[in-house]
């Protein structure tokens, strides 16, 4: 559906698109999940927020969305990232997926509603960065930061809340097409790793993708070198998208069997 981009100048171009998009970044860089590569993603601003369709067919071949931005690996010289989904219909947790499931349908309760900013969820944020180490270094998360990478988008967008008692555990942010829902962001309280918040929130949209009748759940971007990434090969079976074509994989790979997201 992307065509190529027509040149305006050295800094802005247009996608030739429906609707059409501006890139308004598009600089190499450091990989953030394999060092040794310079990654490259263009970031693509649509003119006008996307119909389930519109959004549908851009998953479909390898988008992500980071607030009202897409991009698309375009690497120079590295070909590691690899979208993934499951075909919900296909998918068959295993027997500790089973597991993880029912300890947090035990504890935790669900709650759907619109993208939320606000200073708890703010703080959630900065807790799971820092608690997973993911920060890089980098200074702690405005609300501002904030709202411009999770409450800000360009498609049909909910979260999915999940609650211990009254405290706020996680939030999934998750948008939605018409054959697919699409895991954008999760962000969790470090202190509850032990009922492994990432593998529950997955199962939980799995559900809620065969209530809905929708047949995707795309996970995002698979990286087999990279522990932070490789933990979504464990979702069996899944599709990849190798060459511009979803191919079906019925086992985790020839590498180690990565760990479970926590």
């Amino acid at each position: 559906m992307v065509k190529a981009a027509m040149s305006v100048s050295p800094r802005l171009r247009v996608v030739a698109s429906q609707p059409p998009e501006l890139v308004v970044y598009d600089e190499p860089g450091t990989c953030s999940y394999l060092a040794q590569e310079t990654w490259r993603l263009p970031l693509r601003l649509p003119v006008r927020p996307l119909t389930r369709e519109e959004f549908g067919a851009r998953l479909a071949e390898g988008d992500r969305r980071q607030g009202r931005l897409l991009y698309r690996t375009a690497c120079p010289t590295c070909r590691a990232c690899e979208p993934l989904r499951l075909d919900v219909s296909r998918f068959r947790p295993t027997k500790t997926q089973r597991r993880v499931l029912r300890a947090g349908d035990r504890l935790l309760r669900l709650q759907l509603g619109p993208p939320v900013v606000d200073a708890a969820r703010v703080q959630l944020y900065n807790d799971h960065k820092n608690g997973r180490k993911l920060s890089n270094g980098e200074h702690q998360t405005s609300a501002d930061a904030f709202r411009s990478f999770l409450g800000d988008t360009c498609c049909e967008t909910f979260e999915m809340r999940y609650l211990l008692g009254e405290q706020l555990l996680g939030v999934a942010i998750v948008d939605r097409t018409d054959d697919a829902l699409s895991a954008v962001y999760f962000y969790w309280d470090p202190a509850h790793a032990s009922l492994s918040p990432g593998t529950y929130s997955i199962l939980k949209q799995v559900e809620l993708c065969r209530q809905l009748g929708i047949r995707y759940l795309y996970l995002g971007l698979y990286i087999q070198a990279s522990e932070a990434m490789a933990y979504k090969a464990r979702f069996l079976p899944h599709e990849r998208l190798m060459g511009g074509t979803w191919t079906e994989f019925t086992t985790a790979g020839p590498s180690q069997t990565p760990p479970l997201p926590r």
